[in-house]
């Protein structure tokens, strides 16, 4: 008896053994780094210049080797896209990185996709990917808001997240993500809130997970039409239209609105107070572009998630206006200008602000 149970465990300890060395030998995810500028590719003029430094110098190869732990992490290659900064990104940015992004999921060596990027419109770039690029495969946009030259510099491990989370399965079919400061977003809901702060992005509804020490958690995932599900694609996009953002405030007039049509805009996003709100004087504008054929659509430029209900401030059935849901001005632009480059009207517009 004794013997026999001597060989059990001797076969138990083998098989533990044989499992652990199978999990060591499996391949590490092969994942792809485009890099576009941004902070993370900064430089200060010293170590204590976090704030004020010149974005977009650094080339992806040295943004690589300056985190040696993304060899831990996954089999990773990298490409220099665009060297920006961000607030410098124009629509035919947004199409040349998407269809690159595109091709690279259709590719079977390539597990996940990493994109570097600057903060300042980050969030519009995640956006538009997530509506656009059709893969479960993970694509993680990321960032940083301090200079690599800078004390305490989040870069580094932004970047090995983003990198440890686009190569993580569990990732697979939750859309565009954007992971800063530890916490897992998805692109559809995160915005940049604050600046000068390493915590600056926040998402409305709350982050998707974490990832921490190599590992990813996850809390809740994204319910709005994204990606594979999604009805436009970017490999049908050639061209993008013009769509402007009027900011509404006390005192409003209709100067912006009717330069921005006379400039050729197919819609414009009204970012207004409270629930969309557009002041007595702007009105008059608004249903007369509507009436030449231009979108409206009602945002909120309310921080921290605007909610905007349809036919509350303004009888949108009646102007034939369209509100944002809960898209901020920004978001809310990206997707109208995806839903008229696909041929939407104004009933289609608004039931694609409800979807995604």
């Amino acid at each position: 008896m004794m013997f026999h149970r001597l060989l059990s465990r001797v076969a138990g300890a083998l098989a533990l053994l044989g499992l652990a060395a199978s999990l060591h030998a499996q391949p590490k995810p092969q994942v792809v780094l485009l890099a576009t500028g941004g902070t993370i590719a900064g430089a200060g003029a010293s170590a204590v210049n976090s704030a004020s430094y010149q974005a977009a110098k650094v080339p992806v190869d040295k943004l690589i080797a300056g985190v040696p732990e993304l060899a831990q992490a996954a089999q990773l290659r990298g490409e220099q896209v665009f060297q920006i900064a961000s607030e410098s990104f124009t629509n035919e940015h947004l199409l040349t990185l998407g269809k690159r992004v595109a091709a690279l999921a259709k590719q079977p060596d390539v597990d996940g996709i990493v994109i570097t990027h600057g903060t300042d419109t980050l969030e519009e770039t995640a956006y538009f990917l997530n509506l656009t690029v059709h893969t479960d495969k993970p694509v993680v946009v990321v960032g940083s808001m301090r200079p690599g030259t800078a004390l305490s510099a989040d870069g580094a491990l932004n970047l090995l997240n983003a990198v440890t989370v686009a190569g993580a399965k569990d990732s697979r079919g939750k859309g565009v993500l954007v992971v800063m400061n530890d916490e897992i977003h998805t692109g559809r809901d995160v915005s940049k809130s604050v600046n000068l702060k390493t915590e600056a992005f926040k998402s409305p509804w709350g982050p998707l997970g974490m990832v921490i020490e190599g590992k990813t958690y996850w809390f809740r995932a994204p319910v709005k039409r994204h990606t594979s599900a999604s009805e436009f694609d970017i490999d049908k996009i050639d061209a993008l239209p013009l769509v402007e953002i009027a900011y509404g405030a006390g005192n409003a007039s209709d100067t912006a609105y009717r330069a921005f049509a006379a400039k050729g805009a197919k819609a414009i996003v009204h970012a207004g107070t409270g629930n969309g709100s557009v002041s007595a004087a702007v009105v008059p504008a608004l249903r007369e572009l509507r009436s030449q054929g231009l979108q409206i659509v009602r945002s909120a430029r309310v921080v921290g998630g605007g909610f905007v209900l349809r036919n509350a401030e303004q009888p949108d059935d009646q102007y034939d206006w369209v509100v944002a849901h809960d898209l901020n001005p920004q978001k809310a632009r990206i997707l109208t200008m995806v839903a008229l480059a696909a041929g939407a009207d104004s009933k289609t517009l608004q039931r694609q602000f409800m979807e995604y």
